[in-house]
């Protein structure tokens, strides 16, 4: 099922590990654009390709925007987490394809990645605590099929489902947290 462009959990396509990308298209580029487009429209911070639908290794990302005026996200292409803390904090996190929806996953404070950006430059993001590292290891969560369920406790997730499905009852869309 989608929703203002966004795939929404269970859709099989959120499961699935993406293909890297191989070469920097014009298609490519357009996939980008329509990705930046989405992620602004349904108000997030961060987009993987699979969320619209497209089984590919790319994510785009904007932590820092008030307005169109400042919106800049970069995109990264075939993304990978080269180094990570051992030490877990726990952060409230959301999803476009989960709307009204926080749940609290602990995950490494701090993250270094590397990713092509679409000029294949071999970028290298490094990120510590704060909405941006978190959106990081999110975000590639998506390219391997893991959306933030898998990152709950069992009791958690059981919680968290329940309150995902009264959501969509309430018809929450993506963007809307709780």
């Amino acid at each position: 099922m989608e929703v203002n462009g966004i795939v929404l959990s269970p859709d099989p396509r959120l499961r699935q590990e993406c293909k890297p990308i191989e070469e920097i298209t014009p298609e490519i580029e357009a996939l980008a654009e329509r990705m930046k487009r989405e992620m602004f429209e349904n108000a997030g911070v961060g987009l993987a390709a699979p969320q619209i639908g497209e089984l590919v290794q790319m994510v785009v990302i904007d932590t820092d925007y008030e307005s169109a005026d400042d919106y800049d996200p970069i995109v990264l292409i075939n993304p990978v987490i080269v180094e990570q803390s051992d030490h877990l904090v726990p952060f409230s996190e959301g999803c476009l394809s989960i709307p009204g929806v926080s749940c609290e996953i602990k995950r490494p404070d701090r993250v270094v990645v590397e990713a092509y950006d679409l000029d294949a430059n071999l970028m290298r993001y490094e990120a510590e605590g704060g909405v941006f590292c978190v959106c990081l290891q999110h975000e590639i969560d998506h390219l391997h099929g893991i959306t933030m369920f898998e990152r709950l406790e069992p009791a958690q997730r059981m919680h968290a489902m329940r309150e995902y499905q009264e959501a969509l009852r309430r018809g929450a869309k993506p963007g809307e947290t709780e």
